[in-house]
């Protein structure tokens, strides 16, 4: 399995509303293979504090378990060398098999939620990314940096207008 880069995502939604539009575009971008959804986490608290949640993957069994070694010697190999790689291996395969979550360990967000709002927590896949990122590897290129860039700095170069980055800067808050 090729493995592509994999973003972590957590998303804010204050008194959420959903209709499946979320779970819908993330299913078509994974049909088109432009992403794949390893791992996701929503956890919606009501206006008492009580808290409800749903865990989604569009990957596998198999895939879950080979990427769960993968996941657990990447976490193994930063704790304690090639040994430790070995040994997260064994353990995020087991884990995978299990069908035990990627994340529901890795983030705690219930704390940081207000009531009435959903927080969701995906680990993304980014497919697309593949080609590119094996042909920069090619070239001998490597990731210096990377990151998403505010709205409002798009409209400080002029690339967007200043009432659509309002409008994303507000959805992103």
């Amino acid at each position: 399995m090729s493995i592509g880069p994999v973003q972590l995502i957590v998303l804010g939604f204050n008194k959420p509303d959903f209709k499946g539009e979320v779970i819908e575009e993330l299913g078509r971008l994974r049909d088109s293979d432009v992403v794949r959804v390893i791992d996701s986490l929503t956890v919606y608290k009501d206006a008492e504090g009580n808290v409800a949640s749903l865990e989604l993957s569009q990957m596998g069994a198999a895939d879950r378990q080979e990427l769960g070694a993968y996941v657990g010697a990447l976490i193994g190999f930063g704790a304690a060398g090639e040994e430790g790689a070995e040994i997260g291996a064994a353990l995020g395969a087991e884990a995978a098999a299990d069908d035990e979550g990627m994340l529901d360990d890795a983030l705690d967000v219930l704390a940081e939620i207000p009531p009435d709002s959903a927080a969701a927590i995906i680990l993304l896949e980014h497919r697309w990314a593949i080609p590119l990122r094996d042909s920069i590897m090619r070239a001998g290129g490597f990731r210096v940096a990377d990151g998403f860039i505010h709205p409002l700095d798009l409209v400080a170069i002029g690339l967007i207008a200043a009432e659509e980055a309002e409008a994303l800067a507000a959805a992103q808050k």
